[in-house]
């Protein structure tokens, strides 16, 4: 059995990927692997960073007689085990990690949890107390004070005159009571 190193093309239309394995000659393209051996990715922007290879393995398929294709061999010359671009190839990979792709995902309480734990916590104290009815009123102000105010382009085009401006302040006043 003839055994060649190659790429087995992964991903989907316009966004490949290639997986770099030692496969029968005989086997389709994408057909059946004896061994992953590395990955090439092309669309990676740091073009020292788009292929990663298992040394030690490419070194055990070359010795046993593995023939690599053209593509595969400048990438082993590259990026194999002894490498020309190895030093270039760990300088790239450290400025992905100082570029962070995406922020890390951040664990949220939902809101709808801790609801009826507070509402069995607040009605037993409410129904007790007259003035304990009053307190989520002036808790209401306070939790405006937290929000953000509109900024000078935001209101630009809400310019009223003092009268106006003062009907709206006792309005809203007023609906918060």
């Amino acid at each position: 059995m003839a055994v060649r190193i190659r790429l087995k093309r992964m991903g989907r239309r316009h966004r490949p990927f290639f997986r770099i394995c030692a496969m029968d000659a005989r086997t389709p393209r994408d057909g059946r692997v004896i061994e992953e051996l590395g990955y090439y990715d092309p669309m990676v922007k740091e073009v020292d960073a788009r292929a990663v290879l298992k040394g030690d393995r490419i070194d055990y398929w070359l010795s046993v007689g593995a023939q690599p294709t053209p593509k595969v061999k400048v990438l082993i010359k590259k990026y194999g085990s002894q490498g020309t671009h190895l030093e270039r190839q760990k300088e790239a990979f450290e400025r992905l990690k100082i570029k962070p792709q995406a922020p890390p995902p951040v664990a949220v309480k939902a809101e709808a949890e801790e609801t009826p734990e507070a509402e069995a916590e607040a009605a037993p104290s409410e129904t007790e107390e007259s003035p304990a009815a009053e307190a989520p009123a002036a808790e209401a102000p306070a939790a405006d004070e937290g929000a953000q105010t509109p900024t000078a382009e935001e209101t630009r085009g809400e310019e009223t005159s003092g009268a106006e401006g003062e009907a709206a302040e006792e309005k809203t006043a007023e609906a918060s009571e």
